[in-house]
């Protein structure tokens, strides 16, 4: 993996190890960028120095060595470091370790990738081993962990923000990985111009830039690689998922399409694209809420509980097991007869209250409370549609310009069949009512 930011140095005995790994930092020193740490006065250099491993969560975009600097850590202070991920692991692995570090007398270091995934429930399981010392906790995160992590286990972590390295930095770590690469393969090299291309392309992600370079020598390892030619390489590789870039708004798009054109095996497989390339499930809940009511609806007045339920559900279980629900609920909003009868009826609404704010509240809506406002005529004439024995009243309830406006056309889909039936019956007695005097 890289380091901090860049990192790349000490490189491992393993041959066929990705470069990345065989280049990751084995003494702080090694690291490039992220000063404020790594320098002789930083804190975090400090507590390396003295052997001392502190719980943190370490918040930053992927590439810039959030496992290095854990590795260090663990190193310095001599203890067992075990690696998980809070997408797969539960109570289950961390009793487990808890049990290996109670048997050995000793704390182990648990570098837990993507701690946001760990609901709160799994977060308290945590707590008391992070605050007798069993368990080191090093959280590595790319989300905001204030929104995710709950204040009990940030009171007990320090948080680290980690940013992007610098062009300075990505460049020094991919010279040291075209030299590590030319002691395999002598005559592989890459233009200085091309270097600089690979800078601005990995955006301070060391270990996409490093993935990168190997592409290139797993392509011609006897290549002299230029600009052009990198470039159309890395075209060919561009399978890596960037969940802030077009690629990820081309998927919500397919999953929201393939919902709103009724089509469950597609919704289903855009769905598991979007979790396996790493978005976050509460993202895609949201999403799963605004289709229940952008795209369906009146028409099924169930889809939003569906999804609403199965958020619950996420929020209970967490990863995997509560991803279940995101998929039950996929389904039925794909199934669900669609109407946009809302949605439109909201958009017409706003508009209208937009153009016609100036208007006043009819005087028999408004509110009377006191005698003053009865005297001034509010509340006057009001038919309270109870004392009605169909509960049908014939006053208008929009401003006088705006009577006999129309804002919600239901479909003849789902329920809203049957809301429009009841439309249709309120207009005529109305109507009856009007032509009888009443």
């Amino acid at each position: 993996m890289m380091d901090s930011a860049g990192g790349l140095f000490g490189a491992q005995s393993t041959e066929k190890a990705p470069l990345a790994y065989r280049l990751r930092p084995r003494q702080l020193q090694d690291v490039c960028g992220h000063q404020e740490l790594t320098e002789a006065t930083a804190w975090f250099a400090r507590a390396v120095a003295r052997g001392k491993a502190l719980s943190c969560i370490f918040w930053g975009p992927p590439g810039v060595g959030k496992t290095t600097l854990a590795s260090l850590m663990a190193e310095s202070a001599r203890l067992p470091m075990a690696k998980l991920s809070a997408v797969s692991a539960g109570k289950k692995e961390i009793q487990s370790l808890v049990e290996q570090a109670t048997s050995k007398n000793s704390s182990i270091v648990l570098f837990l990738d993507e701690i946001h995934r760990f609901n709160k429930a799994q977060q308290d399981v945590l707590l008391p081993y992070v605050e007798d010392g069993t368990l080191i906790l090093v959280g590595a995160t790319t989300e905001n962990p204030s929104f995710s992590l709950n204040n009990a286990l940030l009171s007990r972590c320090r948080v680290v923000v980690l940013k992007p390295l610098n062009d300075a930095a990505l460049a020094a770590i991919l010279q040291r990985g075209i030299a590590d690469i030319q002691q395999r393969s002598a005559s592989f090299s890459v233009q200085d111009a091309a270097v600089s291309w690979l800078v601005q392309a990995s955006q301070g992600d060391a270990r996409y830039a490093l993935n990168a370079l190997q592409s290139l020598q797993e392509a011609d390892a006897s290549a002299v690689w230029t600009p052009v030619m990198v470039e159309q390489q890395w075209q060919k590789r561009q399978a890596n998922y960037d969940r802030d870039g077009d690629h990820h708004y081309d998927l919500i798009s397919a999953l929201h399409k393939s919902v709103r054109d009724s089509d469950v095996d597609a919704s289903l497989y855009w769905l598991a694209r979007m979790l396996e390339s790493g978005d976050e499930p509460l993202y895609l809940l949201r999403r799963l809420i605004r289709m229940a009511t952008e795209d369906i609806g009146l028409a099924d007045p169930r889809a939003l509980s569906v999804c609403i339920d199965a958020h619950r559900m996420f929020e209970i279980l967490g990863s995997p097991e509560g991803e279940q629900g995101l998929f039950e609920a996929a389904a039925y909003l794909a199934l669900a007869p669609k109407s946009n009868a809302t949605y439109k009826a909201e958009k017409a609404a706003r508009r209208l209250a937009q153009q016609s704010a100036n208007l006043d509240v009819p005087p028999h809506l408004k509110n009377a409370p006191t005698r003053l406002m009865k005297e001034l005529g509010h509340g006057k004439g009001y038919q309270y549609a109870h004392d009605a024995d169909d509960a049908v009243v014939t006053q208008s309830h929009f401003p006088d310009s705006l009577n006999g406006t129309r804002l919600f056309e239901p479909t003849d889909r789902g329920f809203e069949r049957t809301l429009n039936e009841r439309i249709q019956w309120l207009r005529q007695r109305v109507a009856e009512k009007h032509k009888a005097g009443a």
